[in-house]
């Protein structure tokens, strides 16, 4: 049993464009969301609509206007989706990019001397980030090891190399390769406790699909998403820097709009489908329960997704009707453990006996999209500990459905057995 009925989520996958099949493959199920959800339709006939605007923001005629009407009603949506009541809002070119510069402003912005912090979970874009900017400020970079057998980091283990010195500290809410949740509030506490003047920069990227965000309550600088992951399209990142954090110099034009972080003219288009994901939330948290205010209603949502994607991987894991799940199969290890609470919509496995990237084809051959991860600057952070060169990262939305998983579990069966032969 999941957190929608049948009726739901036939409505709710009925809003994504190429659900049922790829238009270069055919018909296919789409476990690949970590590498980059599916689009709402909306977002396609915004994008469309915009695309064909030649007009800019900034100039005295009625499309300028409406041009920067959008892009005031998507920071209001974006910050009811983040619920950052103040500090900033913009895009940029994409979440890897923002994250970049405000690891930059914050390293090159704090006082002298200190320490700059991450962990061993996070994605390259934050620790190579950090690596760069704390080697020209002079800062030594300390990486927090997370468990390799949870495959997640926790509040405890920053606390063990926690200085008043920490200068920069910077969290993954969700690793794009074991699936596992952290809990930033916890981990963002504990650093203010020793380092209280630390600017806190958080990735969101993978999390941002997959549940709630409550920026008003984690106690942190700055807050990173990719939207082409969290069902609107590619070619643009959405960051939220607090308010001390976006008063720090960046990079700007000499002469520029006080506060300023966008570069160039954006595309307004971007801005627009953000609001068409905001949108979604807002109908699907209606869908789930009684609320009415907004920011409710995308709690409501998030919720859902939240126990949707859960009652998913737990079939995945524990087995449906008369399939075996991946904890009864042969040879099946699955990185981070069966039962583990941090997992959020993902599952990376490893089949003894058969390389990672061959499961891979023979689940697309049979019509079913995964994605292999090679430890390389990507994964290598994970894998390298397990001594594994690479594994199978399955990975769920919403808008999946258990007959999907049941599909994938029949063929994994089969893959199974074969390596085993």
């Amino acid at each position: 049993m999941t957190a929608f009925s049948a009726d739901l989520l036939d409505s709710i996958r009925a809003r994504f464009a190429h659900v049922e099949s790829c238009p270069f493959q055919g018909p296919r199920v789409f476990f690949e969301n970590a590498g980059g959800a599916l689009t709402l339709r909306s977002v396609v006939e915004t994008s469309t609509t915009y695309a064909a605007i030649p007009d800019n923001q900034g100039r005295d005629n009625p499309a300028s206007h409406a041009l920067v009407k959008v892009i005031d009603t998507a920071k209001a949506d974006a910050r009811q989706f983040f619920n950052a009541p103040d500090g900033a809002i913009f895009v940029g070119e994409s979440g890897t990019e923002l994250t970049f510069r405000l690891i930059s402003a914050a390293i090159l912005g704090a006082a002298e001397g200190g320490v700059v912090l991450g962990s061993t979970l996070e994605h390259p874009a934050s620790r190579s980030a950090c690596a760069r900017w704390a080697g020209i400020a002079g800062k030594p970079h300390v990486l927090v090891p997370h468990d390799n057998a949870t495959g997640t980091v926790t509040a405890a283990d920053y606390r063990k190399h926690l200085t008043p010195d920490v200068r920069v500290a910077t969290i993954i809410h969700t690793s794009p390769v074991t699936g596992m949740g952290v809990d930033v509030a916890a981990i963002a506490a504990e650093i203010r406790a020793v380092a209280p003047e630390a600017f806190i920069i958080v990735d969101g990227i993978q999390h941002a699909s997959h549940g709630g965000i409550d920026i008003a309550h984690y106690g942190v600088d700055g807050y990173v998403i990719s939207p082409y992951k969290v069902f609107s399209r590619h070619g643009y990142g959405l960051a939220w820097a607090s308010e001390r954090l976006a008063a720090l110099p960046h990079d700007s034009l000499v002469g520029g709009p006080a506060g300023n972080w966008e570069l160039g003219t954006r595309d307004t288009g971007s801005y627009a489908t953000f609001s068409d994901v905001v949108e979604y939330f807002r109908w699907l948290g209606g869908q789930v329960s009684d609320a009415t205010d907004p920011r409710a209603l995308i709690e409501a949502a998030g919720a859902a997704i939240h126990d949707h994607e859960q009652a998913l991987t737990d079939a995945m894991l524990h087995g449906t009707g008369n399939l075996k799940g991946l904890a009864e199969l042969p040879g099946v290890t699955v990185i981070g453990g069966i039962d583990n609470l941090a997992r959020e919509g993902l599952v990376s496995l490893i089949v003894e006996g058969m390389p990672s990237v061959d499961v891979v084809a023979a689940l697309n051959a049979q019509g079913i999209r995964v994605h292999v991860r090679k430890a390389d600057h990507y994964s290598g952070n994970i894998l390298d500990p397990l001594g594994r060169d690479s594994c199978v990262r399955v990975s769920l939305c919403h808008y999946n459905s258990p007959a999907e998983v049941s599909q994938f579990l029949s063929a994994m069966a089969g893959i199974t057995a074969d390596a085993a032969d």
